[in-house]
């Protein structure tokens, strides 16, 4: 490919939009260029990285044993409503009707079609087990797209789904991914480690995230982890707490006056006391519902274990209006600070839900808002002087230094990027969908599925976050748009355009994927885009060439050398070939 012809335009600045630098570097190289929110063009430069991506999760998912299908984009309402997912999914379902009125969606995930396509197809245990995938987009109407690829709206993925016919059948199926997963993201320059995660609108009761380690603000989600293998995402992590002191000093319960103590800290130094002895209450709206949430007051609540634990699809801290509200419907006055569960009945003609978590359960004499401004309730205790919900779970967020719940050693966090998930569905779809085969003794059972998931485009921009520089991008050879670009620093001199023209063409018969920067262009702009674009290898046939020498850089590194011109097109043509054969 000549730069001259090449369909690429970057840009002088990173676009204002863009948050991450994965956004900002596939923008201004000319790799994406929005089209509306959370939805972008593919340019050839990204498209040759994503078949790239692809093609490696393709041979790996096929090595594996899974079969390619492709599944349609737009989904009918009726296979939704079976599983039981048309009102449960959200508003990130993009939902339409046709010109006939029939309602349709357009697919953030294939679970229900899959099972639809097993019930029709797999009769016997005699055809199990089975794994399909497919590659495709996908739409989810996001709430707050934002990170560019990292969470977009539209998205290229890989989903696969196996069926068995026992528990153990998938477990090693299960395994079987895990591995290939870990075979793919290798391949493509990304160092992953798998993660215990929220099984979220999916379902299931097993489900691991393979993150992409980063210490860059695109990072979605904390990391736990401990030296012995225990990871986990923050929406998943369990820990084992430090002792704390966790009963108050006071014998007896009364009210007090605690005047603007509006704050834990403000609490804590009015009364003198440690906030591990006061019960925090939170107010959330789940699914335009408040719930209200009771944690010990030196914890933090993580929203997603919040969210599970009563079983809504949305979930947002409450406004202070909205508290307001809240208290004055049930006869109270009280705002940020003074809130407690006594005595909160209901909101909207709904009865209020109360979560505790489990670090309050065996608080005593403990400290406690009472719904009054400007007052609390010291020395209380469960059920003597406040309920205890019956709802208790863990909602804790944890936080780095807590002990490993397996080791007991201290738990270290740090910033990841998913790019893959594997589920355990069990007979989540199967089930209510009655898709059901013929064991070995005639009687028809639901499939024991499992669900697999590899974020292509996600994938490809994580591999941004990960190798990049002030400069630009640093590809990974296997996923790069080309390996190598070849620029002379003068066009208008003849003998660097004919070096730089062999150099080119032996690398093209090598079958090494090479761009000749052609263009009657200042160097410095030609270097600027060679390495904001990202090609491994940079050969520059300038004024050395004289000497019989040109300029080769590796990108990864930005390790130059003065070499001959075979030797600078035998080092790609080798690195090119180790590739291959290591696929």
């Amino acid at each position: 490919m000549r730069m001259s012809k090449l369909f690429v335009q970057t840009l002088r600045e990173f676009p204002s939009d863009a948050e991450v630098i994965s956004h900002k570097l596939l923008v201004r190289a000319g790799f994406i260029r929005k089209l509306t929110m959370g939805v972008y063009n593919y340019l050839p430069l990204m498209w040759r990285v994503l078949k790239k991506v692809e093609n490696i999760v393709r041979e790996e998912m096929d090595r594996a044993g899974a079969q390619e299908l492709l599944m349609p984009f737009v989904q009918p309402k009726e296979l939704w409503e079976e599983s039981g997912r048309w009102g449960a999914y959200g508003a990130e379902l993009m939902r339409l009707q046709d010109r006939h009125g029939r309602e349709m969606c357009l697919g953030p995930t294939h679970e229900e079609i899959i099972t639809s396509i097993a019930r029709d197809g797999l009769k016997s245990y005699k055809q199990l087990p089975v794994n399909l995938y497919q590659i495709q987009s996908k739409f989810r109407d996001e709430r707050r797209p934002r990170f560019g690829l990292l969470r977009g709206r539209e998205f290229i993925m890989k989903d696969a789904y196996s069926f068995d016919t026992t528990q153990e059948g998938l477990d090693k199926e299960y395994k079987n991914m895990w591995n290939a997963y870990t075979k793919i993201f290798k391949r493509c320059g990304l160092e992953t480690k798998a993660v215990q995660s929220d099984s979220g609108a999916i379902g299931g009761s097993v489900s691991h995230e393979f993150m992409v380690i980063t210490d860059t603000d695109a990072g979605e989600n904390d990391v736990f982890y401990c030296d012995c293998g225990y990871a986990a995402n923050s929406n998943h992590a369990i820990s084992n707490l430090t002792p704390a002191k966790i009963v108050g000093d006071w014998t007896k319960a009364e009210i007090v006056d605690t005047p603007e103590t509006h704050s834990i800290e403000e609490l804590c130094d009015f009364l003198k006391i440690e906030p591990t002895v006061i019960v925090k209450s939170l107010v959330y709206i789940v699914d335009k519902d408040p719930v209200i949430a009771l944690i010990r007051a030196d914890k933090n609540v993580e929203e997603t274990k919040l969210l599970n634990a009563v079983g809504g699809q949305e979930i947002r801290i409450a406004a202070a209006g909205e508290i307001e509200d809240i208290m004055a419907v049930n006869g109270f006055n009280a705002d940020k600070g003074f809130i407690g569960p006594k005595g909160l009945k209901e909101y909207n003609g709904k009865p209020i839900r109360f979560v505790a978590d489990k670090t309050v359960v065996d608080m005593k004499n403990f400290v406690i808002g009472i719904n009054i401004k400007d007052k609390h309730l010291v020395g209380g205790n469960w059920e003597t002087d406040v309920e205890l919900p019956s709802n208790i779970a863990d909602i804790r967020l944890v936080e780095a230094g807590e002990l490993c719940p397996e080791c007991g050693k201290a738990l270290k966090v740090t910033r990841g990027i998913e790019v893959g998930n594997i589920f355990q569905l069990g007979t989540k779809y199967s089930a209510p969908m009655n898709a059901v085969y013929t064991d070995i003794d005639g009687k028809t059972k639901p499939y024991i599925m499992g669900c697999y998931g590899i974020g292509i485009s996600r994938t490809a921009a994580a591999a941004v976050e990960a190798h990049h520089d002030e400069f630009g991008i640093k590809w990974p050879l296997s996923i790069a748009p080309y390996h190598a670009i070849v620029i002379p620093v003068s066009t208008k001199d003849e003998l660097q355009m004919n070096v730089a023209e062999d150099i080119y063409k032996t690398l093209v018969k090598h079958g090494v994927e090479a761009v000749i920067d052609d263009r009657d262009e200042r160097v410095g702009v030609k270097f600027k885009d060679a390495e904001l674009i990202g090609f491994p290898y940079i050969i520059t046939v300038g004024k050395g060439i004289t000497e019989g020498l040109v300029e080769f850089k590796t990108r990864e590194n930005n390790e130059k050398s003065e070499i001959k011109p075979e030797e600078a097109a035998e080092i790609v043509i080798t690195a090119i070939t180790k590739l291959q054969l290591c696929e």
